[in-house]
């Protein structure tokens, strides 16, 4: 082939994707999210995200920090629960997870001013551990 040639890109084929998905909406921006309530499988509001902690390398997010309990901000816990836990309902216009106020109010918890700050790894393995799922750098 001689330098002046030009050589025109080929064709890749695209498979349609299925028309009842909406692609334009899998992304949500995180302000978006803080606030989003949370609902057991019960359908009892369990509380609402407050923050979520993004691995800044890899883009994915290990998990949510999840505000219960209190009034106005008096009596609030904060838990971290991992991400995958997380199931967005849009019948709740909400995430819905699979554990009981019970559960959650048993789970290790943190205090309202170190949430914008990363878990050490052995807060972090408890944490997967009560949740029974792999820490997120094993992911």
């Amino acid at each position: 082939m001689s330098e002046h040639q030009i050589v025109e890109p080929q064709q890749a084929s695209v498979e349609a994707a299925p028309e009842d998905v909406d692609y334009r909406h899998e992304l949500i921006s995180s302000r978006r999210v803080e606030g989003t309530p949370v609902f057991g499988r019960s359908g009892e509001r369990l509380g609402a995200i407050h923050s979520v902690m993004i691995e800044k390398r890899r883009g994915s997010v290990p998990y949510a920090v999840l505000e219960f309990g209190g009034f106005m901000g008096v009596g609030t816990h904060v838990h971290p629960i991992p991400w995958q836990l997380l199931t967005y309902d849009v019948d709740h216009d909400g995430y819905v997870v699979e554990m009981t106020r019970d559960q959650l109010a048993k789970a290790p918890a943190m205090r309202l001013d170190d949430t914008d700050r990363p878990i050490d790894r052995d807060y972090q393995e408890k944490v997967s551990s009560y949740w029974g799922t792999m820490p997120w750098w094993g992911l």
